[in-house]
């Protein structure tokens, strides 16, 4: 996307000396001769420390916080970058919709974007890049003649989606849940609730939202709201890799199985019949939804079927996704690992987790990995199940060998920081 010297100062204020239409590149190593050098800061990088490298590799001035002969002065580059990709936003002027959560969000934005293309031309953000420079980055690959632009807004403490909100203006927002991912940084059930709800201050529309009394306590909108949940639907079929269900009187597919994919669907459905689709375009377009990297992954390895769920972890998804794959799987295996970021109760968070599953399921084998994860192990043991802990992946790989019947369905939950990929690698050596 190109910008013109006039448009910069329209968005930023600064003084632009150079003339011409320029790209906005935060990278020296990919910067194209021509662009402008925009550095971002962090707590152990400063971008500023290589505008000389930009402008030696082509570029035609820099941002930058103090005075240089090449550079167009800004009081912060980050702000800058905001105040750009809001300028981009009102110009192009798509339809935007917001998409946040305690988990589930990078898999319903892909779930909308699956029904909503099948319509319009659509743009979302990429994997999960759902912090502010995510949204910026989103919005400045946007092609000029999109029609509808899809933005994942993540967050590690209150304000942070707020300030998303304030550059992103959504039309729609989606909340899918506010549970206890990242309590260790916000301390308390509530204040995820108002961090999440940060997604409505700008919002010019309508919310659509899990049904959740405390989404509902703070999420200060006057506007539409629309609130939705497992409760709402009829189930008809669930197998593995599908799923049919009646929603407010219509039937749809998916290609996925579990009750949370049909509820995280449910936003998507809403948000099709807003952009004034037909029933029979979101009846598509939520079938054509395929599950993303590291999310239900399936692969054969040694005789193991293998279904790989690790990219995060929280006590909601963990529960939900396992007690989906017990219901579903013949001669299952589940190994379980550390949840990061719950904070000073992360021990009784697992514990939790522990006794859910072991009062509701009596079947099956479960592996833990971590210190951590052993508490749920625990609390499995103490209601029968058979159960063994690990300390690593290796360890973990070696017993699966030579322990496990091939022929059987080994699930894999974890957060990102335990790595089971690994279990997959160490299998396949």
């Amino acid at each position: 996307m190109k910008f013109k010297s006039e448009d910069i100062k329209r968005a930023t204020g600064a003084q632009v000396l150079v003339e011409g239409e320029f790209e906005i590149s935060t990278d020296t190593r990919t910067i194209k001769k021509g662009d402008l050098y925009l550095p971002l800061k962090g707590a152990n990088f400063d971008g500023e420390a290589f505008c000389d490298k930009a402008l030696e590799a082509g570029a035609s001035a820099c941002f930058c916080t103090k005075k240089m002969q090449d550079g167009i002065k800004v009081d912060d580059t980050l702000t800058a970058y905001l105040q750009i990709a809001n300028f981009a936003r009102q110009k192009y002027n798509p339809k935007v919709i917001g998409v946040t959560g305690s988990s589930g969000k990078t898999t319903t934005k892909e779930m909308i974007y699956s029904v909503v293309s099948e319509k319009f031309k659509t743009h979302k953000t990429f994997s999960n890049h759902n912090n502010e420079i995510g949204f910026c980055q989103t919005v400045l690959s946007m092609p000029e003649d999109t029609e509808v632009l899809i933005v994942e807004m993540g967050m590690r403490g209150l304000g942070e989606i707020e300030l998303i909100a304030k550059y992103a203006e959504p039309d729609f927002a989606v909340i899918t849940n506010a549970g206890s991912a990242h309590i260790g940084r916000l301390g308390s059930l509530d204040n995820i609730a108002k961090a999440k709800c940060e997604i409505t201050s700008k919002l010019k529309e309508t919310l659509i939202a899990h049904d959740n009394e405390r989404i509902k306590n703070f999420a200060n909108f006057d506007g539409e709201k629309i609130f939705y949940s497992i409760n709402d639907v009829e189930v008809i079929e669930k197998r593995s890799g599908y799923s049919k269900f009646i929603y407010k009187g219509k039937e749809y597919e998916l290609n996925v199985e579990g009750d949370y994919n049909i509820e995280n669907s449910l936003s998507a459905v809403e948000i099709g019949y807003k952009l004034g689709m037909s029933y029979d375009a979101v009846k598509r377009g939520l079938l054509a939804y395929k599950p993303i990297e590291k999310r239900w992954e399936t692969e054969t390895v040694k005789g193991f079927n293998i279904i790989n769920d690790s990219y995060n972890a929280n006590p909601e998804s963990m529960k939900a996704s396992v007690s989906t794959f017990l219901e579903l799987y013949k001669n299952p295996v589940v190994i379980l690992g550390n949840m990061g970021e719950l904070g000073e109760n992360e021990v009784e968070f697992h514990k939790e987790v522990g006794r859910y599953l072991g009062s509701k399921f009596k079947c099956g084998i479960f592996l833990t990995v971590g210190d951590l994860a052993r508490h749920i192990g625990e609390e499995l043991s103490k209601c029968g199940l058979n159960v063994e802990s690990f300390e690593d992946n290796i360890e973990t790989s070696r017993y699966i060998l030579d322990n496990l019947n091939a022929g059987s369905t080994i699930f894999l939950k974890a957060s990102r920081a335990m790595k089971f990929e690994e279990i997959i690698e160490y299998l396949k050596q």
